[in-house]
């Protein structure tokens, strides 16, 4: 019986030893499978490894985990060791499967088993860490955003704020430049380079659509890069591109350059208000960032200006031959670009936003900058003795990123690595814009902007075009009707303007050196007739018939002969190109840029009054009331039926929606954190421009059709606009994030 008792302990001793070995080798296989998929899954991180091996060391002596969780201490392993390699002595069948498993060669439905669950553990070990990560980045921005709050009030608010101010105008003004060039130069492009209608309407739209795409694009690069170098990179693209459209001939080259022109400049809003707000503390914020919406403003002003002052002096031209002319409006594009030029001069003397520096680890950079901000206004207040007493400042844990370029790869494949790398880090942020935390704020301001966008660019183009079509009816009803006149042996050489003829006949008379301008002449017979120099614009010949007639030197071309019959008729010499006329209207032309300057001019009071209530009144109040007296505003568009009352209304909406387009700026910069703010503003505003060119599309379809359509899509955007804006968090007196 003793020996049976002997027998049964030595057993059992046995069994719990070769589990307890069975177990210590099965997390060593999870081990090894987890470290790997470690590795793998951290490719492109500069990830420690160091703890895994301290794991493996600490393994090694402190023992594996039992059944209730603990841990078997040295010595009483070591014991039962010792027990285990007895009792293996006389090992039967079961006990080889625990041997075998120890030495490595399990069976398959275990081994495949071990092989999850070391997966499985890795995954989640690595949610763990990134949790963890998450959690203490989270805490860190907390902390920076109240320490960073009480340093700009340190460092007050005077001579660098204000000069900042002037430098981000700049860039500001060259957007509002931008937003009126093509619609200037239009009239008198389209004589240049024989544009049709498509070939317009691509022209006027091809601006939106780049800073649509510049928007997006230049706001995701300032999160990773830095506002500065972004802002800077974008306004050198605007500025080359503007210089090139100014001097290329062809359409399609024009277009392009239009089109990277507006890619370049569609980074300036969404950099420029975050870089400013910054460097302005919570009480100054809102007030000083809509002082800052002033410069566009002033951008239109300086557009209206030059092309009054520029393009109809068709003297300051000169051309080369027929294939290279250089007219007027080519001098207002190149003029211009001058902002954005002034813009880069003068940003290469600021430095780089702190709040970007710290929200990037980058401690030194960022206390350097500060104290600059500090002792520039100190020294202009009269207190040069003040010492800026902050020494150490919060910056945001960083997950490093180790991205592999190899030591043999050639410059053009680490660039790609590096564009590439920088392709993945922007595009991980955008998405951060629409995780559970932010997506319905994005989702409703998207809603917001596109509404606002929708109406106010619909309409600002709007309000030109039934400008245009009430002046075509007046000039209609002027024209003149001649019918069945006879002229014969008569010399004209004075400017035709206004006037039909029908059923007329002409014999033997001369036509020199004049402009024919709207002129229509019908069913006509034209004999022995001589046509020399002539210069003409919406001139058409209907029906008619032409007997040895002679034409040298004109551009009556065969599209202007309709139906007609051409006898014994000869062309020598016609004038070859698009040759640039000037058409009637150089009265109108100077009525175009008027209307544009007073329309712009009349912002100024709805930006004042911004400005002053904005930290008063907050920004949701004053995006929700601009927007309903807009709303409201829009109805009286019914009674504009004449030109001077279509003025006014155009002043009277642009006064009373810039109010609320200065609190969705300031309402963009504060509701998204620093890291992200850049990249959201830039989205939406990408947005913007796409709703702008939606709305311009439909609104101006039906210009001469009907009021009723514009001014029901106007209200109804602006009306869901205010409510949707009134369900936004507000955002006056906090902290930036």
């Amino acid at each position: 019986m003793e020996d049976d008792g002997r027998y049964r302990d030595g057993r059992s001793d046995f069994i719990r030893g070769a589990k307890d070995i069975a177990k210590v080798a099965k997390k060593q296989v999870g081990k090894k499978v987890g470290r790997g998929v470690d590795r793998m899954a951290d490719e492109y991180s500069k990830r420690s490894y160091k703890r895994f091996e301290e794991e493996d060391d600490d393994d090694d002596y402190a023992g594996a985990p039992g059944n209730d969780g603990g841990y078997y201490r040295n010595d009483s392993r070591a014991n039962d060791e010792e027990g285990h390699s007895d009792s293996t002595e006389g090992h039967d069948e079961d006990d080889e499967i625990y041997e075998g498993e120890y030495q490595g060669i399990p069976r398959a439905e275990s081994g495949k088993a071990g092989g999850m669950d070391g997966v499985t553990a890795a995954q989640a070990q690595q949610f763990r860490d990134l949790s963890a990560y998450e959690g203490e980045r989270r805490k860190d921005q907390e902390e920076l955003a109240q320490q960073y709050e009480t340093i700009l009030q340190e460092c007050g608010h005077g001579k660098f704020q204000w000069t900042l101010y002037f430098v981000l105008g700049l860039a500001l003004m060259a957007d509002g430049v931008e937003i009126f060039v093509v619609g200037f130069v239009l009239p008198f492009a389209e004589k240049d380079m024989c544009l049709s209608e498509p070939n317009k309407g691509m022209l006027g739209l091809i601006v939106y659509l780049g800073m649509m795409v510049g928007a997006f694009v230049w706001g995701g690069l300032a999160d990773r890069i830095g506002r500065r170098q972004t802002l800077l990179i974008s306004l050198s693209i605007n500025s080359v591109f503007a210089f090139f459209s100014s001097f290329v001939q062809g359409y399609v080259s024009f277009l392009f350059c239009r089109l990277a022109s507006g890619v370049g400049i569609g980074g300036s809003i969404p950099i420029v208000f975050s870089y400013y707000s910054e460097f302005l503390a919570q009480e100054k914020r809102g007030e000083h960032l809509s002082w800052l919406c002033m410069f566009w403003m002033i951008g239109g002003i300086y557009a209206s200006a030059m092309a009054w002052a520029i393009i109809p002096h068709y003297g300051w031209s000169f051309q080369m031959g027929s294939a290279y002319q250089f007219h007027s409006w080519r001098v207002f594009v190149l003029v211009c670009a001058f902002p954005a030029v002034a813009a880069i001069s003068a940003l290469t003397t600021m430095p780089e936003s702190p709040r970007f520096y710290l929200e990037n680890g980058k401690h030194d950079e960022a206390w350097m900058i500060l104290k600059q901000v500090h002792d520039t206004n100190m020294r202009a207040k009269g207190y040069p003795e003040r010492v800026f007493s902050v020494t150490t400042i919060k910056t945001v844990k960083q997950l490093d990123e180790l991205v592999n370029l190899g030591d043999g790869a050639a410059w053009h494949e680490k660039w790609r690595i590096k564009l590439t790398s920088l392709f993945h880090q922007v595009w991980s942020n955008f998405q951060t814009v629409f995780s559970p935390e932010y997506r319905r704020t994005t989702y409703m301001m998207m809603a917001v902007w596109f509404s606002m966008s929708f109406s106010y660019y619909g309409l600002t183009v709007w309000f030109p075009d039934m400008i245009k079509y009430l002046q075509k009816q007046e000039y209609a009803s002027r024209t003149k009707v001649f019918v069945k006149e006879k002229v014969e042996h008569v010399t004209f050489n004075f400017t035709l303007e206004n006037q039909v003829h029908r059923q007329g006949e002409y014999f033997n008379d001369k036509f020199m050196n004049l402009k024919m301008r709207s002129m229509v002449f019908e069913d006509s017979l034209f004999e022995e007739c001589y046509f020399e120099d002539i210069t003409t614009s919406n001139t058409f010949f209907k029906n008619c018939t032409f007997i040895a007639t002679l034409f040298y030197n004109t551009d009556l071309f065969k599209y202007r002969l309709v139906n007609c019959r051409l006898i014994n008729s000869t062309f020598l010499h016609n004038k070859e190109g698009c040759v640039l006329s000037d058409v009637s209207d150089e009265n109108n032309a100077y009525m175009v840029y008027f209307v544009s300057f007073l329309g712009t001019l009349a912002v100024l009071p709805g930006n004042i009054v911004s400005a002053l209530l904005m930290d008063k009144i907050g920004r949701l109040r004053m995006l929700a009331g601009s927007s309903v007296i807009s709303c409201i505003s829009c109805f009286f568009l019914s009674f504009g039926n004449s030109e001077s009352a279509m003025i006014a209304l155009l002043c009277l909406f642009g006064g009373i929606s810039i109010a609320s387009w200065n609190a969705l700026d300031v309402l963009t910069v504060e509701l998204y954190p620093s890291d992200k703010r850049t990249t959201a503003f830039g989205f939406l505003n990408a947005l913007c421009k796409l709703a702008a060119v939606l709305g311009i599309s439909i609104f101006t379809s039906f210009v001469g059709i009907t009021k009723a359509v514009p001014i029901l899509f106007a209200s109804g955007a602006l009306a869901a606009g205010s409510f949707l804006a009134l369900k936004l968090p507000e955002t006056r007196g906090q902290v930036l994030q």
